[in-house]
């Protein structure tokens, strides 16, 4: 398989969630057993050989290759989620998105300074709830942190708002 097949399984929904936002969605890639594999190689592949100790999803999408590609690293997996989601003592950022502003939250226990850790999500467009997500993680002060996302899109340019010690890759580029 190759990622013009992944790309020849994704959809695009318009105005989703809202009005002039071309949605990129990847359940197209999770419900075909044969694209899900792939990309589970793709991405274990990448990082098979960081030393990661934890992988960060992000709600929700980040949440399904996260947990898978954390059991085949061997690494822990960390919720990245909503206020009001995680029930023990968090830390947490706020941040602007491209259509409001919200917060993102980690358990205040979840990550060590001995961490390796990757933040994982679906898709890079802005970047505004990754970035969040990214300094939210600099405050555990792992010793290093990976960005990582299914799609990137680049005409939004969402890369510029990372520094370039985040150590960003995507799977597909579009």
């Amino acid at each position: 398989m190759s990622k013009e097949t992944l790309i020849s399984n994704l959809r695009t929904i318009k105005d989703f969630p809202v009005k002039g936002i071309l949605f990129w969605d990847v359940t197209t890639l999770f419900k075909n057993a044969a694209c899900l594999r792939e990309l589970e190689d793709i991405l274990y592949d990448m990082y098979k050989d960081k030393g990661i100790t934890k992988v960060v999803g992000i709600e929700s999408r980040g949440f399904i290759m996260g947990a898978s590609l954390a059991v085949r690293l061997g690494a822990g997996f960390v919720m990245a989620r909503k206020p009001g989601k995680l029930p023990a003592d968090v830390l947490e950022e706020h941040y602007d998105k491209e259509y409001g502003k919200d917060t993102i939250q980690i358990h205040r226990d979840a990550i060590t300074p001995d961490d390796v850790v990757l933040l994982h999500d679906d898709l890079l467009a802005t970047g505004g709830t990754m970035c969040a997500a990214y300094h939210l993680v600099q405050k555990f002060h792992p010793k290093a942190a990976y960005v990582n996302f299914v799609i990137e899109l680049k005409e939004l340019n969402g890369r510029a708002k990372f520094p370039e010690e985040a150590h960003l890759e995507t799977v597909l580029q579009l």
